[in-house]
């Protein structure tokens, strides 16, 4: 029976709200999203009332959250977000019958498994659409690292929700190590996700700066990145450059953990870079896993191109729940 449902996704910059239509275990509809700057709210309360006062007398009766950090336990705090979510007062505070929390990235694992070919472009690895069955890592850079896991089977999928983002960085070159110890003078422990996200870019940019002995002004996130991705700054390209070698690596090294047939790459940051990745280092960094290159050979790559994967997989993971 077809239900109506409000999808939220929930980040460290950006909220995003919509309406979905669902129907025996499937996503049926996706209507356009109302997006929202987590630093215009003080709440995720006062975020949700703003998206119904933008549909009066049309508000559904239960919403399913992809959220950015752990979902487990009384209190739910974003990783990169001071916004706290209290499972225990949801019905009552959102005035909602049913309600389901995933991890953002779990939400993008059920995406994943029911997206269409269309919705996937071709990184490295064997051209074709996704294994149907086994584990696919789910790898994506945006405000953090997220990482998921999905594993297909004959009848249906499982979905593995993981803090992978939050493992260690491991330099594979000089001049890595040289990051590495640049930024442990202000960093108590350096993971992966300091590196590979969207504020990773600033990271290496300063520690590139010190290591040529030039000083350099706080940048911005957003124009280092757009300075970065023109070449108007040789620095930041460089920085670019060293960023790609890093999420190859960290995805190849994820992919191995994991025991994977397959890599999904999602996230915002990895959309607006998606036409650079054939060009980069990634790829080589991915398969130069010494004595298991040829098996990181035959693993696709795949970047997701679907626009809203996390309110789409939030759908996907409530239709499932309630089939």
């Amino acid at each position: 029976m077809s239900r109506t449902i409000a999808v939220a996704d929930i980040g460290g910059t950006n909220a995003r709200f919509a309406i979905a239509q669902i129907d025996g275990g499937k996503v049926i509809s996706l209507a356009e999203p109302i997006t929202m700057q987590t630093a215009d709210h003080i709440s995720f309360q006062l975020a949700w009332q703003e998206f119904c006062d933008r549909h009066p007398g049309d508000e559904p009766d239960a919403i399913s959250i992809a959220f950015a950090g752990p979902v487990g336990g009384d209190v739910l705090k974003l990783t990169n977000n001071p916004w706290v979510i209290r499972p225990a007062l949801m019905k009552q505070k959102l005035g909602v019958r049913d309600f389901l929390i995933v991890n953002d990235f779990g939400a993008i694992a059920h995406a994943v498994a029911q997206l269409g070919d269309d919705s996937f472009d071709h990184v490295c690895g064997p051209a074709g659409p996704l294994p149907p069955r086994g584990l696919t890592s789910i790898v994506g850079p945006g405000t953090g690292l997220g990482v998921a896991q999905l594993l297909r089977v004959d009848h249906g999928y499982h979905v593995i929700e993981t803090e992978g983002g939050h493992i260690d960085f491991a330099p594979l070159d000089p001049l890595e190590d040289q990051i590495l110890e640049f930024l442990r003078r202000t960093l108590r422990r350096v993971s992966i996700e300091r590196i590979a996200c969207g504020s990773g870019l600033a990271n290496i940019y300063r520690a590139l700066a010190a290591i040529e002995g030039k000083a350099v002004a706080d940048v911005d996130d957003k124009e280092l990145w757009t300075a970065a991705l023109e070449g108007s700054d040789t620095l930041a390209a460089a920085a670019l450059d060293r960023f790609f070698l890093a999420l190859g690596a960290a995805a190849g090294d994820l992919a191995l953990a994991h025991g994977a047939n397959a890599v999904v790459l999602a996230g915002g940051l990895g959309y607006r870079i998606k036409d650079r990745f054939a060009e980069s280092g990634f790829s080589g960094r991915f398969v130069a896993k010494g004595r298991f290159e040829r098996r990181m050979e035959a693993i696709p790559v795949k970047l997701v191109v679907h626009p809203q994967p996390g309110l789409f997989g939030a759908a996907a993971a409530f239709a499932g729940a309630h089939p």
